[in-house]
């Protein structure tokens, strides 16, 4: 029988140039949010925001270049492409798995547009070794997005604080079947769907349409639109919710506990809830890297948190990797990565 071990042989990136800093996110509010206050308690000293000529799907291609670039890999190998890449794109009803596809020259491939919000990376980690498990026709499955999403956001808005560190980017995973290294363990995903509708962008859908007099509204009306009913709920179940699909992760990844723990790809957040979450866990801040540099770039941050742990040398062969994610729908994934050579 074939090796089913699947790693990840590369992964990519690609982020703008241009940056929002905390001065002029707190303006933006109009001083509601002070700089400071920007700075240590949402914690963004600075975040990525896309440029003319980034947009999400041009963004994608891009980190799926660097990925083949980095991992040496010849775009004819690849049998699947996973786009987790945003719904705001540059045609609507395009295809940006399809997209990529043709600007990379992945002729073999064929392709699928996955939405799970933040938790887009974690579920397409999970759904590519699925199928490559379950396919022996799927051999390699590139999983690529952009993201940009700050765009809507509304910086008058002060139930939306939670989301003004939106940001833009891309990333990419390369997995392969028959890897002998940085070997993809266990997921563990929930979701919760009372509060489906609690968030999201409210105008230019079929419930409430583009007209001449709200078009300007519509394009920043990313908001909670039952703020009081979100709050309630995910103090209700969040926390508890997110360390179930962590100990379920590492549960699945033979038997792993919290103790195995190397190093924590989480995506940003506010700075008290960061660092709660990795004291809880049991972890120092030289296990993570808090992207404060950055903003959140959706489901990108797992991939950037990646590979600065790479870069800084936070991240070494035999490494457990343990990618967190949360996302509005609701939904909450964790996905564990042996990273280095598998013993």
């Amino acid at each position: 029988m074939p090796d089913q071990s699947i790693g990840v042989w590369s992964y990519g990136l690609y982020l703008p140039q241009r940056v929002m800093t905390a001065q002029e996110i707190s303006e933006a509010t109009k001083g509601v949010w002070s700089e400071d206050a920007v700075k240590n308690k949402l914690g963004i000293l600075q975040k990525r925001i896309p440029g003319e000529d980034d947009g999400t799907q041009e963004m994608a291609v891009r980190a799926a270049k660097d990925a083949l670039t980095r991992g040496n890999v010849d775009p004819l190998s690849i049998d699947l492409i996973l786009c987790i890449g945003e719904e705001w794109k540059e045609y609507p009803l395009t295809t940006s798995a399809l997209y990529v596809q043709g600007q990379i020259g992945a002729d073999n491939a064929w392709g699928i547009d996955v939405q799970n919000r933040c938790c887009t990376t974690c579920s397409a980690i999970k759904i590519a070794k699925d199928m490559m498990t379950a396919d022996e026709e799927i051999n390699c499955v590139m999983i690529v997005g952009g993201y940009r999403n700050g765009d809507f956001v509304d910086y008058t808005d002060k139930d939306m604080s939670m989301m003004y560190n939106l940001g833009a980017g891309a990333g990419a995973l390369i997995l392969k079947k028959g890897m002998d290294r940085n070997l993809v363990l266990g997921t563990h995903i929930m979701g919760d769907g009372s509060l489906a509708r609690d968030a999201g962008v409210e105008i230019g859908g079929i419930c409430h349409p583009f007209t001449p007099e709200n078009v300007e509204e519509g394009y920043h009306s990313l908001r909670l639109m039952d703020a009081a009913h979100m709050k309630a709920r995910l103090n209700e179940v969040s926390v508890a919710n997110w360390y179930r699909c962590i100990d379920e992760s590492l549960r699945k990844s033979g038997g792993l506990t919290r103790a195995d723990i190397g190093y924590l790809a989480i995506l940003h957040f506010k700075r008290s809830q960061h660092e709660a979450m990795v004291a809880e866990l049991g972890l120092t801040p030289e296990q993570t890297v808090y992207l404060e540099e950055y903003g959140h770039i959706g489901q990108i941050d797992q991939i950037l948190s990646l590979a600065l742990g790479l870069e800084q040398g936070k991240i070494q062969d035999g490494t457990v990797v343990t990618m967190i994610a949360a996302g509005i729908g609701y939904v909450w994934a964790s996905s564990c990565i042996r990273w280095g050579q598998a013993k």
